[in-house]
């Protein structure tokens, strides 16, 4: 691998690493299928793009989408936890009803260009670093600002609430807690960091599509199995939002080495990205087993000898 594929790899893995956080929220700690992501990703790109096309500063433009990725989340609880929806059902409907607001946020266009405008990656390219370069130092710093975030949140009354509702939602609401309110709470952040997400590849690639989710929740998934099954997934919470990070950034470098790999007459093109994620979630979920039934073959081939 080059060494800019190599970058590139690391600033993919990075930015997404922020959707992945927010898969992570809904998934293991609400216990909440949430597909929302796939209409929010791309609603944050399309709301930072409106808004640096009328001339938001890029940094400005962060907050707006990341508060409409809050209030599709938001919503989506609110359909389940409020009016009885299936969760699964509730993000569907969601998510179905993003990709008709995405278009009117963009005026009806599918797509926005944001080539020769400013973007957040453009005072750190005025010092001299490349585009990919200063990707990876922004949103490092994005992450590391995401992670300390979340892992203080976990401290907190609300932040306990939140995983007692994942675990034992009886429990908690026997303790006076409303789940409810926890439940939009908690979605509603997740899809505000989906939206964030959304907002930097928007401009850090310079366009905005209304299919830019497409696969979202698969990709956040990928990164929050490889990352449990590499790093541990019953750990303290900020090693579990450490993990998912590093899940994200293994998956992107995983995915730029399968691209690379020719066997024979045979290599995987682009548009075998589905598959390979596929292939890279069935791996990682039958690892922790293949690891479990190795080491009980050992201990019983020890028990025998000691016979």
């Amino acid at each position: 691998m080059s060494f800019y594929a190599f970058f590139g790899a690391i600033n993919q893995g990075l930015v997404y690493g922020l959707m992945a956080l927010g898969v992570f929220l809904t998934f293991r700690v609400l216990d909440f299928p949430d597909l929302t992501v796939d209409g929010s990703l791309p609603l944050g790109a399309a709301v930072s793009a409106m808004c640096v096309l009328s001339g938001v500063d890029p940094y400005l433009s962060l907050i707006p989408a990341f508060l409409a990725g809050f209030l599709a989340g938001a919503i989506t609880g609110f359909l389940s936890a409020k009016l009885g929806i299936l969760h699964l059902l509730a993000s569907i409907l969601t998510m179905s009803a993003l990709y008709s607001i995405n278009l009117r946020v963009m005026g009806n266009r599918p797509n926005l260009s944001l080539i020769g405008q400013d973007s957040v990656l453009t005072p750190l390219r005025e010092w001299g670093l490349s585009s990919t370069l200063a990707g990876v130092a922004l949103f490092l710093v994005a992450i590391i600002l995401a992670v300390a975030f979340l892992a203080w949140l976990s401290r907190t009354e609300f932040g306990q609430a939140l995983q007692a509702t994942g675990e034992n939602p009886r429990m908690i609401t026997s303790l006076g807690v409303n789940i409810k309110v926890t439940i939009i709470l908690g979605v509603g952040l997740s899809n505000a960091l989906v939206a964030l997400t959304g907002a930097f590849v928007a401009q850090s690639q310079g366009l905005a599509d209304v299919s830019l989710g497409v696969g979202t929740i698969v990709v956040g998934l990928a990164s929050v199995v490889v990352g449990e099954t590499l790093f541990g997934g019953r750990r303290s919470m900020p090693i579990r939002l450490v993990a998912v990070v590093l899940g994200s950034i293994i998956y992107r470098l995983a995915v730029a080495l399968a691209l690379r790999l020719k066997i024979g007459s045979f290599s995987f093109n682009p548009s075998d990205l589905n598959l390979i994620t596929s292939i890279l979630v069935v791996g990682a979920l039958m690892f922790p087993r293949l690891r479990k039934a190795q080491a009980a073959s050992r201990a019983q081939a020890g028990k025998m000898n000691r016979a």
